[in-house]
């Protein structure tokens, strides 16, 4: 294992940044992600801000700019044109001045306003930016309580396997193979040219996500239809935990800035959805499980969606269990947290989220497992993925028992996260 040098690991991770920054918003990588993404630009702003606060809040507003009328947040905004990846904007056909996609992602733009806002230097800057950008990722949390949760459960679904952030994960296998591909359009994928075919979704999982897309365009892009009409509606409890956390820490945030009515509403919804999230907890397994809406069933699947959910506030048993969990898939992986469990025999340790470790989804177990007090669990999660870069650089994901880097390179997220272990690592106690 490669000794950490970490100001070299830091002036690499800023160079990233800077490297993929177009101006007012950053791509994922070169190549292979060409545009802006919704979730990964909020983790990068957490990143940046240690060295550029304003362009972080930039970051930030840039996509919310992209906002629907109706208060969803796209998962991708096209900002210029670049035939590189698909599906471009010509499949999507949203009808926006800019084109965007027409699915969302996990919330955790509240979580990254919060975390600026509470790190801020210029604390006068940082409030005026939150008191533009509240309302919006507000109304983005309205949004989701009206459109994905239309019988109040307080819980949401999705309704597209790209909109989990996972999305080839085991956890969609039963509910996607619902999904019909006749009618689908001839593609081309551009995925392949720009990564190792085996690290990625397989040709017939792409099929599916496109179905889909074409389901969802004939409808119009109306998000009062879509959740009924969607074949894959599937609760997962870490998009929800983000959706929790986010919630209360926008909460927070809004009585910081005396709006109290405003964080009366996000401390409810975010109560709502951490009592719901019990629901999903299974004693079995040590972790919760994502449930299939069409199914009216728990999706057995021991995947690290279920392990996501420590983000929230959870009851600390269900904290200590999880990181027992962890514990255990650490003896059977060389790095912790693969994204599904090693033993489990849809495992593969680089097809992207079937086994495959990402630094975003380490920071945000660690975060919450430390606010839990499993503190040691947590820095063992944090000195995984500190190994994992001294000894393979910056790549999108990694195999958890090789630690081999997998998929794009030299990419935006996981130099964002590598400063946010470094800088808490250089503050004192």
């Amino acid at each position: 294992m490669t000794a950490l040098d970490t100001a070299a690991l830091l002036r690499e991770a800023e160079a990233i940044l800077r490297a993929n920054d177009r101006g007012t918003y950053t791509v994922p990588t070169e190549g292979l992600y060409p545009f802006q993404w919704n979730w990964d630009s909020c983790l990068t702003a957490l990143g940046q801000a240690r060295f550029d606060e304003a362009r972080a809040f930039r970051e930030i507003e840039t996509l919310l700019d992209h906002q629907w009328e109706d208060g969803m947040v796209p998962h991708i905004v096209f900002h210029q044109p670049d035939d590189g990846y698909f599906p471009g904007p010509d499949v999507w056909r949203t009808g926006r001045a800019v084109p965007t996609s027409g699915i969302t992602q996990p919330p955790v733009a509240g979580f990254a306003l919060a975390r600026l806002v509470e790190r801020a230097r210029d604390r006068a800057a940082a409030e005026r930016a939150a008191r533009a950008l509240l309302p919006k990722i507000a109304a983005w949390h309205d949004w989701f309580m009206r459109c994905r949760d239309p019988e109040g459960t307080g819980l949401v679904a999705i309704v597209h396997p790209w909109e989990s952030g996972r999305d080839n994960s085991v956890d969609w296998d039963a509910a996607l193979a619902r999904v019909s591909t006749e009618g689908v359009e001839p593609f081309v994928r551009r995925d392949t040219g720009h990564a190792n075919p085996a690290h990625r979704p397989t040709q017939e999982q792409y099929e599916r996500y496109v179905a889909l897309v074409q389901g969802f365009r004939d409808l119009g892009w109306d998000n009062a239809k879509i959740h009924d009409a969607s074949p894959f509606r599937v609760v997962d409890p870490g998009f929800n935990a983000i959706l929790v956390r986010s919630g209360f820490d926008l909460a927070r945030l809004a009585d910081e800035l005396a709006e109290g009515a405003l964080a009366a509403r996000l401390r409810g919804q975010a109560e709502r959805g951490l009592a719901a999230l019990d629901g999903l907890w299974s004693e079995a397994h040590g972790q919760y499980l994502c449930w299939d809406r069409v199914a009216g069933a728990p999706v057995d699947s021991p995947s690290v969606g279920g392990l996501l959910a420590a983000f929230a506030p959870v009851p600390a048993p269900r904290a200590a269990a999880i990181a027992r969990r962890i514990e255990a898939l650490a003896e059977r992986a060389r790095f912790a947290v693969p994204s599904h469990d090693p033993a489990a025999p849809e495992y593969d340790g680089r097809r992207y989220w079937r086994g495959p470790l990402w630094l975003i989804v380490n920071y945000m177990i660690a975060d919450g497992l430390r606010a839990a007090g499993e503190t040691a669990v947590a820095e063992r999660i944090v000195a995984d993925s500190l190994a994992l870069i001294a000894d393979s650089g910056f790549a999108e994901y990694y195999d958890p028992q090789t630690g081999a880097p997998c998929g794009g390179g030299r990419f935006t997220w996981t130099a964002a996260m590598v400063i946010e272990f470094l800088s808490r690592e250089r503050q004192p106690a």
